[in-house]
C-alpha cells in the first residue's frame, strides 16, 4: 500500500497516466501522427489529419474510456456488494448476460431498425443474470460459491450464445458481426457510440458519492443498519448502476473481461479499502487501464481487445485467487 503521506497524489498521478495514454490513443494508429501534426488536427488546420483525428481517433479514445472507467466502476460495486475481493462482472456471468441479450437482437437483425435496441437488450440481458447470480448465492456469498454460481451462469449463457451463433450459417455477415463483437474490440467507433455509451457519465455520476456508504456496508449489513445506512435500499442502488454500467459498456465495445476485477483489486493494494478513494480511481483507472489494451491491439494487430485484457486478467486472476487459499 502506499504510504498515507503520498495517498494525495494517487488522484493527480492517475490522471497523468490517463492523460498520457489519451493522448497516445490520438497518435498511435495506421497512419501515425506527430505531436506538431496532432495538434493541427485537434485545431482543424490540416485537412487529413483532422479527419483522421475527429472522426476516427476521438470517438475511439471516448469510448474507450467509458468503457474502462464502466467495467472498473462495476467491479468495484459487486466487490462491495458481496464483500468478496474475487466479484466482478465477467467473473459472476453479469457480462455474459449482457451479451446474450445484444447477440440474440443482432441475430434478429433488429439492429437495423435503431441502434439504440443494442444496449436495451443488453441492459435485459445484464439485469436477469444479476438476478440470477443473486438468487444461487442466496445462501451464502462465499467465494466458492460465487464463483459455482458465476461458472453456471456463463455456462448457461455460453450455450444460450453459441446456438444463437450457430443459426446463423446461412447468413455470414451476421455471424461475422457476432463473433467480432463476442471478442470486443473498439475498430470502427463512431459519435454515435459515444452517444450511446453516454448513460455511463450519469451511472458513474451517481454513483462517487455512495463511497461513504459502500464503506460502511464493508462492515457488515448489521453494522451499516446501526450506523443509519438504508441498507436495502442502498444495494438495490448499487446493483442497478452495476448492472447498466456493464450493461451499457458491453453494448458498445462487446465482451471485454476482467477489467473489473484488476482495476478495483489493484488500486485497493495501493491505497487502501476505503471507497471514498477508491471509486473516482477506478473510474479514472479502469480507463487507463482499456486505453492501454487498445493501444496493443493496434501496435500488435490482428488481435481482439476482449484477447488482450483476458491474456492479463486470466493470470491475475489464478494468482489472486491462490492468494486467498
Amino acid at each position: 500500500m502506499i504510504p498515507s503521506r503520498y495517498l494525495s497524489w494517487a488522484m493527480p498521478a492517475t490522471l497523468l497516466v490517463l492523460l498520457v495514454l489519451a493522448a497516445l490513443s490520438l497518435m498511435i494508429g495506421d497512419m501515425a501522427l506527430s505531436p506538431a501534426r496532432l495538434w493541427d488536427g485537434l485545431l482543424r488546420q490540416d485537412e487529413m489529419a483532422t479527419m483522421v483525428v475527429w472522426q476516427i481517433r476521438v470517438p475511439r479514445m471516448i469510448v474507450a474510456m467509458l468503457v474502462g472507467a464502466a467495467l472498473s466502476a462495476s467491479g468495484l460495486v459487486m466487490q462491495a456488494y458481496f464483500r468478496n475481493s474475487l466479484a466482478s462482472p465477467g467473473l459472476l456471468g453479469v457480462s455474459s448476460g449482457g451479451a446474450a441479450g445484444a447477440v440474440v437482437v443482432l441475430a434478429c437483425g433488429l439492429t437495423a431498425y435503431s441502434l439504440w435496441i443494442l444496449p436495451l437488450a443488453a441492459v435485459a440481458g445484464a439485469f436477469v443474470a444479476t438476478l440470477a447470480v443473486i438468487a444461487l448465492a442466496r445462501h451464502g456469498t462465499g467465494t466458492e460459491r460465487l464463483l459455482l454460481a458465476g461458472i453456471a451462469l456463463n455456462a448457461l449463457l455460453g450455450a444460450v450464445t453459441s446456438f444463437v451463433l450457430s443459426r446463423q450459417t446461412a447468413v455470414f455477415n451476421r455471424q461475422t458481426q457476432i463473433l467480432y463483437w463476442l471478442l470486443g474490440g473498439l475498430e470502427d467507433r463512431t459519435w454515435e457510440h459515444v452517444l450511446m455509451a453516454a448513460p455511463i457519465v450519469l451511472a458513474a455520476a451517481l454513483l462517487w458519492p455512495l463511497g461513504r456508504p459502500m464503506d460502511l456496508l464493508s462492515l457488515g449489513a448489521a453494522e451499516a443498519q446501526s450506523l443509519g445506512v438504508d441498507v436495502r435500499s442502498l444495494r438495490r442502488r448499487l446493483l442497478a448502476l452495476s448492472t447498466v454500467l456493464t450493461a451499457v459498456a458491453t453494448a458498445v465495445a462487446g465482451t471485454v473481461g476482467f477489467v473489473g476485477l484488476i482495476v478495483p483489486h489493484v488500486l485497493r493494494l495501493l491505497v487502501g479499502p476505503e471507497h471514498r478513494r477508491l471509486v473516482p480511481l477506478s473510474l479514472i483507472g479502469g480507463a487507463a487501464f482499456v486505453l492501454a489494451c487498445d493501444l496493443i491491439t493496434r501496435c500488435v494487430g490482428d488481435i481482439r481487445l476482449g484477447i488482450v485484457t483476458a491474456l492479463v486478467g486470466g493470470p491475475f486472476f489464478l494468482w489472486l485467487l491462490r492468494r486467498q487459499t
